[in-house]
């Protein structure tokens, strides 16, 4: 990711020629095409050139106002599936100004300098990529992706803004609908099998069958969202659909009420540009001959260049799978597919422990508190991804009520590094933090409560005739070691967690607590006489004194200066130990509320580890 960002974010190394810019770091020659010459693009290497739109046709435009005309058009690139995924910005104003923004100057501008700026989402961020707009033809004419007007030219230059993204054209070859689904969105993307393989290799990368109820209620968002199908392998009716290719789903429609039995078909856009289906619903086929002619001319005439009609039953016989966009608002909110799930995206790439803490709503349970960590992770979880996979992201869906769960991202093997993102999403108020694996000395530590905290550690020890004053019950309770503790003025009460960890093995832990005091001040300087203020009544008390390795109290105090003082239920008892103080960090929360198609709240975490 590092080298990623310094490419597309550091400024690249221009060259001007003519006072048209030309994009150094992602040169219009055989590096930019190639990576190992391992696909059939490699048949035509040292025949591609590359021309400016100019150079293409007499009048060139980024967009039209025909949305047919800037339709996408696969060329000789064997990317269907990020051509698939490109359908979501026609689909979204926000979308669209969000990967390809607006006011660059067009071709006729006199500002144009022949330099355009695209947006991908990568691993939590949108990432600016610059290039030329020279582009790979062949004959004079573009021979990878365009719009089915030759003169617009939004596709191929967002094309190649994510062939740089990648380091070549020929890595775009073959890819997942879905991966590319969240690099133009920034949302999520779900993937489902259309029939029941067993423990196959295509059920593997589905994870789940759809059933027929729920696609067709997803079919209802099908105009806030993009919906693709795949082929795995050709069968009868999609001879020849080819194999491992993505389509669009662009319409469905149910006509009971105009045949005489249940009819639902679904329109299937080809990115190739030319119709290939076979079956029945073909144009002259005999599944016409069910329906009014008036019907049937009228479902026909909506079809156009490389689009055809399958009925329900045919579409999930023939094609494997089916890709969702989540919908995004024009607000750039993401909504939701469901009505009574949480949402949970895990990458499958490296390991951890985090904390997901569910209050108010409804993956291993565990205790607010303290919990045994080996001994968690020994248990059935309560609910997991089907296997590990070679996907880039999983996702988990689950029914949880409120309490605190338990989340461990794993790679299949040992020491396997790298990075990973894990995104939580929620119909309700949710909390996410990292655990912070056991100390050397086997220490079982509480967790704090929700929110984002500010820790301070302070080190200190008692000493036998110096400072072990016992507790409150002697006299010599004032020796006791005392730490200073600031709450700002101006913020109200603060929530502030202490903790007193004695550093001994389990067997010999002495039995401890503390007490806070309120210390008094004057004009804002603390007043503090050696032992004054320890005679008055501790506004925070961690007693009776516990045989533990860690006690620990939250409380809520005003502005002003106090004292901590740790101690040792008998004087003289020596020992070390450390003072942790957490800080609660106010913020306003974010309330949600689920409904079918309605936004969701999300929560990220970030981390880089070592198995």
């Amino acid at each position: 990711m590092t080298a990623l960002r310094k490419m597309l974010g550091d400024r690249v190394l221009t060259e001007v020629k003519g006072d048209l810019y030309k994009d150094l770091s992602f040169p219009a020659n055989d590096d930019s095409l190639f990576f190992n010459y391992s696909t059939p693009l490699a048949h035509f290497r040292g025949e591609i050139c590359w021309l400016r739109p100019q150079e293409i046709c007499s009048l060139p435009r980024l967009f039209s106002d025909n949305h047919y005309e800037w339709q996408v058009k696969q060329g000789m690139l064997g990317d269907c599936w990020f051509l698939c995924a490109c359908a979501a910005l026609q689909k979204s104003k926000y979308l669209l100004a969000k990967v390809i923004p607006p006011g660059q100057p067009s071709w006729r501008d006199e500002k144009y300098r022949g330099c355009f700026t695209c947006r991908v989402w990568q691993f939590g961020h949108w990432v600016e990529v610059t290039i030329d707009d020279r582009l790979p033809c062949l004959g004079g004419k573009l021979c990878f992706s365009q719009c089915q007007t030759e003169d617009v030219f939004w596709l191929p230059l967002l094309e190649k803004a994510y062939a740089k993204v990648h380091g070549s054209y020929e890595q775009l070859w073959a890819g997942q609908v879905a991966d590319a689904l969240v690099d133009l969105t920034g949302g999520l993307a779900e993937r489902w099998a259309l029939k029941d393989l067993g423990r196959s290799t295509e059920r593997e990368r589905a994870g789940k069958v759809l059933e027929k109820s729920v696609f067709r209620r997803l079919m209802n968002l099908k105009e806030k969202c993009v919906m693709s199908c795949s082929v795995f392998s050709s069968r009868q009716g999609t001879s020849e659909l080819g194999e491992f290719h993505a389509f669009i789903v662009v319409d469905m429609q149910d006509l009971s009420k105009v045949s005489r039995k249940d009819i639902i078909l679904l329109r299937i856009r080809n990115p190739w540009g030319r119709r290939c289906w076979k079956g029945p619903w073909r144009e002259g086929g005999p599944g016409w001959s069910q329906l009014d002619p008036v019907v049937a001319t009228e479902l026909l005439s909506q079809i156009q260049e490389g689009e055809f009609w399958v009925e329900e039953e045919e579409f999930f016989a023939e094609f494997d799978e089916i890709i969702t966009g989540y919908p995004i608002t024009e607000e750039g909110q993401l909504q939701s597919l469901y009505t009574e799930y949480c949402k949970m995206l895990l990458s499958p790439f490296a390991n951890s422990f985090l904390l997901l803490h569910l209050p108010v709503m409804s993956l291993k349970t565990v205790e607010k508190k303290q919990f045994n960590l080996p001994k968690t992770l020994s248990m059935p979880p309560i609910s997991g991804t089907v296997c590990h996979s070679y996907n880039r992201e999983v996702h988990l869906h689950c029914d949880l009520s409120p309490g605190y769960y338990l989340v461990v991202p794993s790679t299949f093997l040992n020491d396997a590094e790298g990075n990973f993102l894990l995104r939580v999403f929620s119909s309700g108020r949710i909390s996410l933090s990292e655990i912070k694996l056991p100390s050397p000395d086997n220490t079982v530590r509480e967790e704090l409560p929700r929110g984002e905290w500010e820790t301070a550690r302070l080190e200190g020890y008692w000493r036998k005739g110096q400072n072990a004053g016992g507790s409150r019950n002697f006299p010599s309770f004032h020796t006791n070691p005392c730490f200073p503790l600031l709450v700002p003025p101006g913020l109200g009460q603060r929530s502030i967690r202490v903790a007193l960890r004695q550093h001994c093995p389990d067997n010999k832990c002495h039995p401890i607590g503390f007490h806070i005091f309120q210390v008094p001040t004057d004009n804002n300087n603390i007043k503090m006489p050696s032992t004054a203020f320890l005679h008055l009544e501790p506004v925070v008390s961690c007693v009776p004194h516990s045989y533990s390795q860690e006690v620990s109290q939250v409380c809520r105090l005003t502005s002003g200066n106090y004292a901590i003082v740790p101690s040792t239920y008998l004087p003289d008892t020596e020992g070390t130990f450390t003072v942790i103080v957490a800080t609660k960090i106010e913020r306003k929360s974010i309330q949600s509320k689920e409904t079918l198609g309605q936004r969701l709240q999300e929560i990220s975490f970030k981390a880089v580890m070592k198995v």
